[in-house]
C-alpha cells in the first residue's frame, strides 16, 4: 500500500465524481472495493441484504457505532440531548444499533461526569432509551419496522481514562504499569494504587452482570462486553507483565473477558452478547515539537517506545507494524468457546493516537495534524477487518473508519458488503450530522453534502471542553446553542497559545 503524506492528500469534498474519487483511493491501494454507480435497496443494493445474528434477522446492513456521550445528569441518567441522540439513531434506517451510547458499570469507570451510568435506580432510564429509539423508527418507517432491528448497549469500563468527578481530573484505574500511558493521565511508576487487585477485578465481573441484567430486563437484544480504544478491557489484552490469572500468556490476558461472557451468559440467558475490539493497537502519538506554532498543531510522531512494547495487535518489537495473529485468534475464540453472536471491528485509542482510530482531516484540540492521509488510515481498517473476515467467516462482524469516505462513503460501503470483506458498515460521528444518511441511501435519495461529516472534530474538542459532545458545525441543536459559544471560545485560546 503507497502511504500518502500530509503534502500530497487531497480533500475528500473537493473530487467531483466517483470516478474521480476511485482514480485517487486507488492510488493508494488499488485492490480496495468501490463502485461507480450505487444502488437503492429496490435496486437491490447489498446494503439492503439482511443478515442472521444469532436467532434473529437484521433487515440490512447499516450499523450505528456506540459513541460515548457527555450529556447524561451526574447520576448518570439520559437527558434531552440524550434521548434526541437515540431518537435520530431510531430514524437513521440502520437495522443494527450497536449500543448507541457506552454506559459505564459503575461511578468510578465514567470517562466524564456526565456519562450514562448504571445504577440500580437508573434501570428505567435504559428502558427510556431503547423506548425513544424503537418508537421513532416505527414512526419513520413503519408499525412494525423493528421486526428486524437489532439493539445493543455498550457496558464499559474507562480504565487509565476514567474522569466520573470533573472532566479535566484523571483518576485511572489501570490493569499494569505502562511505560508511556501513565504519565498521560499523572501515574507515577513506584504508585500501585491506582492498579486493579485481582479481587476487584472479580468484582468488576459482577458489575459488568448487574448491568447486563438491567439491559436485558430493558429490552436490549445484547449487550457488548467493550475491548476496545485504551479502555479497561482493551487493556487486559496486552497485560504482557501484569503477574497473576490476569496477565502474561493469551490465555491470562483475555481472562478477563472470558470470565466477563461466561457469566453474563449465566445470569442473561435472552441476551447476545457482543464485543467490540481493537484489532490493532499503535505507540502513543504527539504533535512534531519541530513543526508546531502559529496557530496550529504539529503532524503526529509516533513517541519514542521501549521493546518489547505493550501493544495488542502489533508487532511487539515494531509496534508501527501490524500482526494479527492473536487478534484472529481471539475472535475464532469469541465464536467457538464462547459463543459470541457479533464483533464489531475498531482500532488504536481516540486519546493517544486518533489518527489510526477515526482518521480526520483537522484534529480535535488536544490531538495532531494528521500524519498520513486520512484514506490510508480508513483502508488499514478496511483491510485488518476483511483478514479477520476471511479468519472466521462465521462470525457476523461489524468494519469502523467509513465515515472519512465522506460523498462516496455509499459508493465503499456497498462495495466491501458485496466483497464479503465486511458483513456490516459502521457509522458513529457522521450520524452525529447527518442521521438520516442510512434511511437516504437505501430510498435512492440525492446524498445531502451539506449535511456529511468532513471530520472537522469539534465533536471531540468540545468534550475535551467539558461540553456536550455533537455536531457543532452542522447540526443546529448545537450550532446555535450557548455551547458553540463557548467551545469557539475554548479553541480561540488553543489558537492563541500555539501562535
Amino acid at each position: 500500500m503507497a502511504k500518502g503524506s500530509a503534502r500530497t492528500y487531497r480533500r475528500i469534498g473537493a473530487l467531483r465524481s466517483a470516478e474521480e474519487f476511485i482514480q485517487y483511493l486507488h492510488s493508494i491501494d488499488p485492490a480496495v472495493p468501490c463502485d461507480q454507480q450505487t444502488l437503492s435497496a429496490a435496486d437491490g443494493s447489498p446494503l439492503a441484504w439482511p443478515c442472521r445474528i444469532g436467532n434473529r434477522i437484521v433487515g440490512n446492513r447499516f450499523c450505528i457505532q456506540p459513541m460515548e456521550g457527555w450529556d447524561g445528569t451526574p447520576d448518570g441518567r439520559p437527558t434531552e440531548k440524550t434521548l434526541r441522540r437515540w431518537a435520530h439513531f431510531g430514524q437513521s434506517g440502520a437495522k443494527l444499533i450497536w449500543g448507541g451510547e457506552a454506559a459505564a458499570v459503575r461511578h468510578d469507570g465514567r470517562a466524564n461526569p456526565n456519562q450514562l451510568c448504571y445504577r440500580p435506580e437508573n434501570a428505567d432510564a435504559l428502558a427510556q432509551l431503547l423506548e425513544t429509539l424503537v418508537q421513532a423508527h416505527r414512526n419513520r418507517f413503519g408499525p412494525n419496522a423493528d421486526r428486524d432491528l437489532l439493539v445493543g448497549l455498550q457496558l464499559t469500563h474507562s480504565g487509565r481514562f476514567s474522569r466520573p468527578n470533573q472532566f479535566d481530573r484523571p483518576e485511572p484505574k489501570i490493569v499494569y504499569h505502562h511505560p508511556l500511558l501513565d504519565r498521560r493521565v499523572g501515574i507515577q511508576p513506584d504508585d500501585n494504587s491506582a492498579v486493579l487487585s485481582d479481587g476487584e477485578i472479580a468484582g468488576l465481573v459482577e458489575d459488568f452482570v448487574r448491568a447486563a441484567e438491567a439491559a436485558q430486563k430493558a429490552g436490549f437484544h445484547f449487550v457488548d462486553i467493550k475491548h476496545c480504544h485504551g479502555y479497561l478491557g482493551h487493556e487486559f489484552l496486552s497485560a504482557y507483565d501484569r503477574p497473576g490469572p490476569y496477565g502474561g500468556d493469551f490465555t491470562g490476558r483475555t481472562r478477563f473477558l472470558r470470565e466477563t461472557i461466561q457469566a453474563v451468559r449465566a445470569a442473561c440467558p435472552r441476551l447476545m452478547i457482543g464485543v467490540r475490539l481493537s484489532m490493532f493497537d499503535f505507540p502513543p502519538f504527539i504533535p512534531d515539537p519541530a513543526r508546531t506554532g502559529v496557530g496550529k498543531l504539529g503532524p503526529g510522531i509516533p513517541q519514542k517506545f521501549p521493546t518489547p512494547y505493550p501493544g495488542f495487535g502489533c508487532d511487539r518489537y515494531n509496534p508501527l507494524q501490524i500482526d494479527l495473529s492473536e487478534p484472529i485468534r481471539l475472535v475464532r475464540m469469541l465464536r467457538d468457546e464462547l459463543r459470541v453472536e457479533l464483533v464489531n471491528l475498531t482500532a488504536g485509542s481516540p486519546y493517544y493516537n486518533p489518527h489510526i482510530q477515526r482518521p480526520a482531516m483537522y484534529p480535535p484540540s488536544d490531538g495532531y495534524q494528521p500524519p498520513e492521509d486520512p484514506l490510508v488510515g480508513c483502508i488499514r481498517q478496511l483491510r485488518a477487518a476483511w483478514q479477520i473476515k476471511q479468519a472466521a467467516p462465521e462470525t457476523p462482524m461489524v468494519g469502523s473508519a467509513y465515515t472519512y469516505f465522506q460523498d462516496f462513503l455509499p459508493h465503499v460501503a456497498q462495495a466491501v458488503v458485496r466483497a464479503g470483506w465486511i458483513d456490516f458498515v459502521g457509522l458513529g460521528r457522521m450520524v452525529l450530522a447527518y442521521w438520516d444518511l442510512p434511511a437516504d441511501v437505501l430510498q435512492g435519495r440525492r446524498i445531502a453534502a451539506n449535511r456529511l461529516c468532513r471530520t472537522l472534530s469539534d465533536c471531540t474538542t468540545a468534550p475535551r471542553q467539558g461540553l456536550p459532545s455533537g455536531c457543532y458545525p452542522l447540526d443546529p441543536y448545537y450550532k446555535n446553542s450557548s455551547e458553540a459559544v463557548r467551545l469557539q471560545e475554548a479553541k480561540a485560546a488553543l489558537h492563541k497559545k500555539l501562535s
